[in-house]
């Protein structure tokens, strides 16, 4: 039976390109979605791919749809932690309810998502875990010290939980993309845009499927010797 795959914010951007590409490569595959009915809506009309709704930061709505996706498919054996989200500002302007927004969907859903999943996997001594960072997580960015921890903490995470899982055969990485031309990416004025193009030694922006293949590539079932690693995709920007 094909692998069951829940790709969260999996409907639209790098995600629906994740959802898209796990398709492709075999798997069965759930997108997840936090409020764009229509365009979740459209992305099944699509591709064929379910989707179901519910905030990936509420650790009770992660709990209640990761049972009823198991009673209606079985376990999940790949997680695709994608969920995101920014609120931009400098510290000085950056509220409390901004920080934990930030953290609570950015790296909470990474805790929510994986802990109401592990067991299964731990019962099927299988499990592919992929935790999505970011090089601002790995570099840091000016008006982003909410969304830069979040993206940072997703690599201890990831490192941790990569320990306690390998003896199950369940492997957790982080896949860390640079910037991608996305929706959001495009938003940024040309002559910015330029700038960060300039630093990117590929010289060019990356593409949801640059990220998509590399999320295959660590959920294959081949890839159980690697674990607690950061694939980096982000044409050369940051290297360490």
């Amino acid at each position: 039976m094909a692998r069951i795959a829940l790709v969260t914010g999996g409907t639209r951007g790098i995600g629906a390109a994740i959802s898209v590409a796990l398709q492709q490569a075999g798997r069965h595959v759930i997108a997840t979605y936090a409020g764009n009915t229509a365009a979740a809506e459209a992305f099944t009309t699509e591709t064929g791919i379910e989707t179901v709704r519910f905030d990936a930061g509420d650790f009770n709505q992660c709990a209640t749809a990761v049972s009823a996706i198991a009673a209606k498919h079985g376990t999940i054996d790949i997680l695709v932690n994608n969920a995101g989200i920014t609120r931009d500002t400098t510290i000085a302007k950056m509220t409390r309810e901004m920080w934990d927004e930030v953290i609570d969907t950015n790296l909470g859903s990474c805790f929510n998502l994986a802990k109401v999943c592990f067991e299964g996997m731990k019962a099927k001594k299988f499990g592919r875990i992929v935790n999505i960072g970011s090089i601002n997580g790995q570099a840091g960015q000016y008006g982003q010290v909410n969304y830069a921890a979040a993206k940072a903490g997703i690599h201890g995470f990831t490192k941790a939980l990569a320990m306690e899982g390998a003896r199950y055969a369940i492997t957790a990485n982080t896949l860390a993309p640079g910037y991608v031309d996305t929706e959001m990416v495009r938003a940024v004025p040309p002559e910015v845009l330029e700038k960060i193009v300039a630093k990117i030694p590929r010289g060019r922006l990356g593409t949801a499927q640059d990220i998509a293949r590399g999320v295959v590539f660590l959920t294959a079932d081949e890839a159980d010797f690697i674990t607690g690693s950061t694939l980096s995709i982000n044409g050369g920007q940051h290297m360490y």
